[in-house]
């Protein structure tokens, strides 16, 4: 068994935001907690962006006070201006979420980088009258719909930025689902040398089947914290062609196969990725909700024995 990784679940937030079907807060409720039984300690669970601008997360502080807390969970939340910190109580974590891009700020944000930024500086002081903290969040870090690759440099210095006005966490976004293990390592390599006291969360979608590959290059890099999605669920609205995000299940399966603890059980979080795609009537990418050959190894010991 090596060093431990930390799942930060996002399907109720990412998973949901691009859903028709407006799932009714108490079975939102239901599924964060199936997550939490499942041993799931860090839950990116909502938005408090406009609710006329996304209905499906209209019911942000109901969702936040209703979920179990239990030892050691983490809720999280997206914050995306002053106007939403003051909706925020009860989050331990507001994400700061802002574009690597001009052209996707523009889209996503309808502002630019600087106005991006500036709307985000005042929330670490908020967030910490309230005993919070804040941790940024880099959408397209490697590549944006209509740009193209993002410079490394480009995510560097955001990242220089945000540890100025106190932040010290930075989620790294492949918005596109675009990146490849080299291009991970790289970009890595490049923060842990200029911003060395910055701890990274990679977040990846799975648009060209790469997503797992990305984790494993991320961990072997140093980074421990990784972020996905229960049934492979998300997707940005504003990129277009970008799929879902990693599911959940089959990051777990995978880490507890190579000897990594997630302290997540295997058979519980599948169970709970099937009941979320039949609340939602959706046939989930997850490969674990698909078929499970050869049984499923669902604790650590198994995989390790497994592994010779």
């Amino acid at each position: 068994m090596s060093a431990n990784a930390i799942i930060t679940e996002v399907g109720l937030r990412d998973g949901l935001q691009g859903i028709p079907i407006i799932l009714p807060v108490a079975r939102k409720i239901e599924i964060a907690n199936r997550m939490v039984d499942a041993g799931i300690r860090r839950l990116e669970a909502t938005s408090f962006v406009s609710p006329r601008a996304v209905p499906q997360l209209a019911d942000a502080e109901q969702l936040v006070a209703g979920i179990e807390r239990v030892d050691g969970l983490v809720i999280e939340a997206l914050v995306p201006n002053q106007r939403g910190g003051e909706r925020a109580a009860g989050v331990d974590v507001w994400v700061a979420f802002m574009s690597v891009s001009e052209a996707h700020s523009q889209t996503n944000s309808n502002c630019s980088l600087e106005d991006a930024f500036e709307r985000l500086r005042p929330l670490p002081a908020m967030a910490a009258e309230i005993g919070a903290s804040v941790t940024a969040a880099l959408a397209v870090s490697f590549d944006c719909p209509f740009l193209g690759p993002m410079p490394v440099n480009s995510v560097v210095e955001l990242a220089k930025k945000f540890e100025a006005i106190g932040v010290t966490s930075l989620k790294l976004g492949d918005t596109i689902g675009t990146a490849s293990p080299g291009r991970v390592k790289a970009l890595v390599e490049a923060l842990h040398r200029d911003v060395p006291n910055m701890e990274l969360i990679l977040h990846f979608h799975n648009t060209r089947g790469l997503g797992l590959a990305n984790v494993m290059a991320g961990y072997n890099a140093g980074v421990t914290r990784f972020e996905s999605s229960l049934g492979g669920l998300g997707g940005c609205p504003f990129a277009p062609g970008a799929t879902g995000n990693v599911a959940t299940e089959d990051m777990v399966n995978m880490l507890h196969l190579e000897g990594i603890e997630t302290g997540i059980d295997l058979n519980e979080i599948i169970d709970a990725g099937a009941a979320f795609g039949a609340e939602l009537e959706v046939d989930l990418p997850a490969h674990l909700q698909k078929v499970q050959p050869f049984g499923v190894l669902s604790t650590l010991d198994e995989a390790v024995k497994a592994r010779g």
